[in-house]
């Protein structure tokens, strides 16, 4: 799933690494779908970048115009229940890592 539009100028990463558990699945995709409903309206959010494969593993790179927009998002109340329950039945590890963004480009066939 791509829905990204990086600016030309410096900006920020969230790489979030992950490898799901086999629990509750439809309770997982219901709080996936409530964090990219609610991401996309948090204020500095640029867009996100996600992919997961047939074993679990899953990537989501999400951008942002800074480090107190992410530090916003980090602490949003709906996000912090997300993240108690992704800790505690979800996932069974992850790895979270910020990044400034200096340079990007694109090509597509289309």
């Amino acid at each position: 799933m791509t829905q990204s539009t990086i600016p030309a100028k410096a900006t920020y990463s969230v790489i979030f690494a992950n490898q799901r558990t086999k629990t509750d699945p439809k309770g997982y995709a219901k709080m996936a779908d409530r964090m990219v409903e609610l991401v996309a309206q948090q204020p500095g959010c640029l867009g996100f970048d996600s992919a997961r494969d047939a074993r679990g593993f899953g990537i989501t790179v999400s951008y942002w115009e800074s480090l107190e927009a992410i530090k916003a998002w980090r602490h949003h109340p709906e996000h912090m229940q997300a993240q108690a329950d992704g800790r505690n039945k979800w996932y069974a590890h992850y790895d979270l890592h910020i990044a400034k963004i200096e340079h990007s480009h694109s090509f597509s066939q289309t």
